[in-house]
C-alpha cells in the first residue's frame, strides 16, 4: 500500500520498490553503457588506427570534450532542478526516452571519419565527441538523479545500486565482446564501425524505454528551489556539501582508473598478447566474473556498511592489479588476476550509486533545499574530470611510449602499455582507499538519522 507523506515542498510517497522497478532502473544503466562504454573502449583506437589521427593528439580530444563536458554537467543539472514535474511522467523520466535516441544518433557520428584533411578530421572528432558529451549529460544526469527520487529506504538503495552496477557491466560485457568481433565481418574498418555502433545504440535506446515505462518517482519536489538559477548558486551546492566533496576526490581516482584499463586492453591483447580477437574471450571472463562483486554487495553492505565495503573492494582491485604488472605477460595468468581486479573495483563502483543518493538527501537535510539534478551534475562532474584524465593519459601515454599503429612494437613499448593498464589503475586506487577512508564522514548510522529527521520536518 501506498503511504503519501507531506514534507513542505516535498511529498514522498513511503512504498517499497518491486522487483520488476529494481530490474528495470538496471536497465537504464545497460542501455546508457550501450552508447557511453563505445566510447571509452573503442574511440581512442578508432582516432588512431582508423581515422589516422596522432595518438597524443587524439588523447588531447578526450581531454578537452570531456573537460567541456564537465563544465557543462551543472548547468544541465541545474536547469533539470529548476524544471516542473509533468504529472505522472515526473521531472526525470522524460529525458530517458526521448534524450536516448539523440545520443544514439550523437553516438554513430562520433564513428564517422569524413574524408578531410588532417586539420579538418581533427576539427570533426572535436565538434561530433563535444557535442556527444552534451547529449550524454541530458540523459544521465536525469537517469542517475531518478534513483534518489525513487525511494530514500537505504535497503532499497543498496538494491538499486546493484542492480545499476550490473546493468553497467551487462552492457561493458557484451560491447566488450561483440563489437570487435563484429566490424571484423565488413571489409573495412571505416564501415563497420558506424554501422556496428548504430546496432549497440538501438540496444541503448531500448533499455532506457525499459526503464522509462516501469520506474516511478516517489519523491517529488512540488516547486524549484527558491534560490535563483546562478554559476554562485552550483558553487554555494558544492560547497556546502563535505560528503560530495569527497566523493567527487575518490572518484576522479577510481573512474580514471577503470576507463584506463578499458581503453588500453585492446592495446594489450594485440601487441602485447599478439592477437586483437584474444580481448572478446578475455573480457567474457574478466567481466563476466565481476558480477560477483555485485552480488555480494548487498551482503558486504549489510555486514560491513558502504565505507568499508568500498575499501575492501579496492583493496582487491590494488593488490591484483600490482601482481598482475609483475607477472608475465601470459594469457591465462593475466586474465585470472585481471578477473580478480575487476570483481574488486565492480564492489565501490556499485556503491558510489547509492552514496551519491544518501549525499542528495544530506543537501536537503543541510540547506533545505533538495537538489537531485545539482548534486547528480556535480558528482558526474568528477566522472567527467576523470574520464577526461584518462583518455588523455591513454593518448599522451601511447605518444610517450613511442606506439606507433599497425606495427610490431618495440619491447619498451609493450611495457609501456602494460604500465598503462595496470600500473597507473593500482596507485590511483590507492589514493582513491585513503581518501574514502580519512575523509568520507556519512555513515550508514548517520544518514539513517537525517532521514527521520527529514520525515518529521513540516
Amino acid at each position: 500500500m501506498s503511504v503519501v507523506k507531506t514534507e513542505g515542498k516535498v511529498e514522498v510517497k513511503v512504498e517499497g520498490l518491486s522487483i520488476k522497478e529494481k530490474v528495470s532502473y538496471g536497465m537504464g544503466d545497460f542501455g546508457n553503457g550501450f552508447m557511453f562504454d563505445l566510447g571509452q573502449l573503442y574511440l581512442l583506437k578508432f582516432f588512431t588506427d582508423v581515422a589516422g589521427i596522432p595518438a597524443a593528439a587524439a588523447g588531447g580530444i578526450f581531454l578537452v570534450s570531456k573537460l567541456f563536458a564537465a563544465i557543462c554537467d551543472p548547468i544541465v543539472g541545474s536547469s533539470i532542478d529548476y524544471r516542473r514535474n509533468i504529472g505522472e511522467k515526473g521531472k526525470f523520466r522524460p529525458y530517458l526516452l526521448f534524450g536516448s535516441i539523440i545520443l544514439a544518433i550523437l553516438t554513430v557520428l562520433t564513428f564517422i571519419s569524413p574524408n578531410l584533411s588532417s586539420t579538418g578530421k581533427l576539427v570533426y572528432a572535436y565538434a561530433s565527441y563535444m557535442i556527444w558529451g552534451i547529449g550524454y549529460s541530458f540523459v544521465n544526469i536525469p537517469y542517475g538523479s531518478l534513483g534518489a527520487a525513487m525511494t530514500q529506504n537505504a535497503a532499497d538503495r543498496t538494491s538499486l545500486a546493484a542492480f545499476r552496477q550490473t546493468g553497467s557491466l551487462g552492457a561493458l560485457f557484451m560491447t566488450s565482446i561483440a563489437v570487435v568481433p563484429l566490424i571484423l565481418l565488413f571489409p573495412s574498418e571505416r564501415i563497420g564501425y558506424p554501422v556496428v555502433m548504430g546496432i549497440m545504440s538501438l540496444v541503448g535506446v531500448l533499455g532506457f524505454y525499459i526503464c522509462y515505462r516501469n520506474c516511478q518517482e516517489r519523491i517529488v519536489v512540488k516547486e524549484g528551489p527558491k534560490e535563483k538559477l546562478s554559476f554562485m548558486s552550483i558553487i554555494r551546492t558544492f560547497a556546502s556539501n563535505k560528503p560530495l566533496l569527497t566523493l567527487v576526490l575518490m572518484t576522479v581516482f577510481t573512474i580514471s582508473a577503470y576507463n584506463i584499463k578499458s581503453a588500453m586492453l585492446i592495446y594489450f591483447a594485440q601487441y602485447n598478447l599478439g592477437n586483437v580477437q584474444l580481448m572478446a574471450y578475455m573480457n567474457f571472463i574478466i567481466i563476466g566474473s565481476s558480477f560477483l562483486g555485485v552480488i555480494m554487495l548487498p551482503k558486504l553492505v549489510r555486514r560491513f556498511g558502504k565505507k568499508k565495503t568500498a575499501m575492501i573492494g579496492l583493496g582487491i582491485s590494488i593488490i591484483a592489479d600490482t601482481a598482475n604488472f609483475f607477472m608475465p605477460s601470459n594469457v591465462v595468468l593475466f586474465t585470472v588476476l585481471a578477473s580478480i581486479a575487476f570483481i574488486g573495483i565492480s564492489i565501490p563502483n556499485g556503491i558510489t550509486w547509492a552514496l551519491v543518493s544518501d549525499i542528495i538527501d544530506y543537501g536537503e537535510w543541510k540547506t533545505g533545499e533538495r537538489k537531485e539534478g545539482t548534486t547528480y551534475a556535480l558528482f558526474n562532474f568528477s566522472r567527467k574530470l576523470a574520464q577526461s584524465l584518462s583518455g588523455f593519459l591513454s593518448g599522451v601515454g601511447l605518444g610517450i611510449i613511442g606506439y606507433i599503429p599497425n606495427v610490431t612494437q618495440a619491447s619498451n613499448t609493450l611495457l609501456g602499455i602494460k604500465s598503462l593498464l595496470l600500473l597507473y589503475p593500482a596507485v590511483a586506487l590507492g589514493i582513491a582507499m585513503l581518501v574514502i577512508g580519512l575523509l568520507y564522514k556519512l555513515t550508514d548510522e548517520k544518514h539513517e538519522e537525517m532521514v527521520k529527521d527529514l520525515q518529521a520536518r513540516t
